[in-house]
């Protein structure tokens, strides 16, 4: 079973910076396109930033010059930089992936699935 672990969040004030990582493992084929999503409280999840498995990139408006996304194919790890957080940066961030889920392998034949898998999600407060 494939999963997705994050790691980073945490208390921040305003103007600073955290480090989001989130991490595939599993009977893994391909990690394919990886992504950030938050949800802030009362409001619905929302895509922060996207990136394919060349580095293509794809961010929201609100957070464009401010948080990077990138990753590290070798390890299945996608990364969000955020620098000069803000009060509505608030919100718990989850990590999405499209994966191609290895389900059986022999010698001759390789069968697998895909499919889009959540992490549990990462904490991020931004307060004075």
């Amino acid at each position: 079973q494939v999963q997705l672990v994050e790691s980073g969040g945490g208390l921040v004030q305003p103007g600073g910076s955290l480090r989001l990582s989130c991490t595939a493992s599993g009977s893994i084929l391909n990690v394919h396109a990886m992504g950030w999503y938050r949800q802030a409280p009362g409001k619905q999840r929302e895509l922060v930033a996207r990136i394919t498995i060349s580095g293509t990139t794809d961010y929201a408006d609100s957070v464009k010059g401010r948080l990077t996304i990138s990753r590290d194919n070798a390890k299945n790890t996608a990364y969000l930089q955020m620098n000069s957080l803000k009060f509505e940066d608030t919100a718990v961030y989850y990590c999405s992936a499209d994966v191609s889920e290895i389900i059986a392998s022999d010698s001759a034949s390789l069968e697998y699935r895909d499919l889009e898998v959540w992490g549990q999600g990462t904490l991020v407060t931004v307060s004075s």
